[in-house]
């Protein structure tokens, strides 16, 4: 199989951090390079229409895009490390913990940098600063409900770490490119559990 990423790019981390915590190994990566505009060219479309990615092309041919649709697959094939639930209670809570974080945190805070960073501005054209500091405060709104669950629970979904801890990481790393800190919002138990979860082997890709 292949898995088609981009370095630093928030939701194919996603992806390589949940095959690490399972330890899946074997796949073929392919790294894409969004600036130079390879997620756009026919040959990428044929594969992931939308131009987005992570995408997983199966051995038969068949492609896989969207995060969470990729690490449910894999999930399935490997049971085990368990990071979305073994029961149907606890899957539906994790998944409400992990929507929750992609929604009201990672998508705004993606949508501040894609329109103001100067280095994301071949990817969205036009920017809209105005609308990038709007979200900023939106994302603020998210890291502020996280910071207060974490300060009633040790993990993003409960007392155990899943792929709403994967989420949660890759939104707040990526966001220090909006210079975004949770301790310097005053979001110290956010803050800890960053720092807990940067010490993990799969927060390296």
């Amino acid at each position: 199989m292949k898995l088609y990423v981009s370095p630093r790019a928030p939701n194919p981390r996603r992806v390589l951090m949940f095959l690490v915590e399972k330890n899946i190994s074997g796949l073929d990566l392919v790294n894409v390079d969004l600036n130079a505009q390879e997620h756009k060219t026919p040959e990428y479309r044929a594969k992931s229409p939308l131009a987005r990615v992570p995408a997983l092309e199966l051995d038969d041919g068949r492609v896989l895009t969207e995060t969470r649709a990729i690490c449910t697959f894999m999930e399935g094939r490997v049971p085990e490390p368990n990071l979305m639930g073994r029961t149907a209670e606890e899957r539906a809570f994790i998944e409400m913990a992990d929507r929750r974080v992609e929604w009201y945190l990672m998508l705004p805070m993606a949508n501040s940098i894609r329109h103001t960073h100067p280095g994301l501005a071949p990817l969205e054209q036009p920017q809209f600063p105005d609308y990038g500091q709007s979200q900023f405060q939106k994302a603020l709104e998210g890291a502020r409900w996280l910071d207060t669950e974490l300060q009633r629970q040790p993990w993003v979904a409960g007392d155990r770490f899943t792929i709403a801890d994967i989420t949660a990481f890759c939104a707040v790393d990526f966001a220090r490119l909006a210079h975004f800190k949770p301790a310097d919002h005053g979001l110290q138990a956010l803050q800890a559990w960053r720092d807990r979860v940067a010490e993990r082997p799969s927060a390296l890709v």
